[in-house]
């Protein structure tokens, strides 16, 4: 039995049948990031690579054996969906090799060390608003962990816009406020300049597309 992105726990007494085995792909270097949002959290965390686990389905959360790993280098620029849809292929061609293997009696699988375990918990709408108060790189890296979606989000004016995609701008000022006319905002400490938005209701567009139209202009405060 393969499970993928299946959400929740499997039964015991599904486990327990003699005749079955489960697997799963994990889209973590386990035992990091067990959980729902594995990716976004290592996205968010700053992690330096990140990857996809074959496993084993035991009765607590990820914990089982691993049959296969395979680690990627994060690049900070991406965003969750561009990952998410690289691991999906990675994921898929590990899937059909541990398949192989089993059905070769070839497959051998790994004991996670449990004290290594940290837990990738699900996306909470309450934390995808953009807290301007954190340090650039952070603030950056909460944009591309929610990107496309849920999105991180501001609001202007009464209206709320998602940032898709930014990046670092060594600029200062007080965070929140624009800076210039090309969406720089300030943070913490240094700004990000946005660039890719999504208006409330309409298709997401560079920045460049979006100012052609709609402004917000410098030294505007966004909450």
């Amino acid at each position: 039995m393969v499970v993928v992105a299946y959400g929740q726990i499997i039964p015991e007494n599904f486990l327990k049948i003699s005749k079955l085995s489960f697997i799963n792909i994990h889209a973590s270097l386990l035992p990091k990031w067990r959980g729902a949002a594995p990716i976004q959290r290592a996205i968010m965390h700053g992690d330096e690579k990140l990857g996809v686990s074959i496993m084993k389905i035991e009765k607590k959360l990820d914990s089982g054996p691993v049959f296969l790993k395979k680690e990627l280098s994060l690049d900070p620029n991406r965003t969750y969906g561009e990952i998410e849809e690289k691991l999906s292929v990675i994921g898929a061609d590990l899937l059909i090799e541990n398949l192989k293997k089993i059905e070769n009696e070839e497959a051998k699988s790994i004991d996670q060390v449990h004290a290594e375990a940290t837990y990738a918990r699900k996306i909470d709408k309450a934390e995808t608003k953009i807290n301007w108060n954190l340090e650039a790189n952070k603030v950056i890296r909460h944009v591309h962990a929610l990107s496309p979606n849920p999105g991180a989000w501001f609001e202007y004016k009464n209206e709320r816009f998602k940032v898709l995609r930014a990046k670092k701008n060594t600029n200062s000022g007080k965070p929140g406020s624009v800076l210039d006319e090309k969406l720089t905002i300030g943070c913490k400490s240094d700004s990000i300049q946005i660039l890719e938005i999504q208006r409330q209701g309409k298709n997401k567009q560079s920045v460049k597309e979006f100012l052609l139209g709609a402004k917000i202009t410098r030294g505007s405060n966004l909450s």
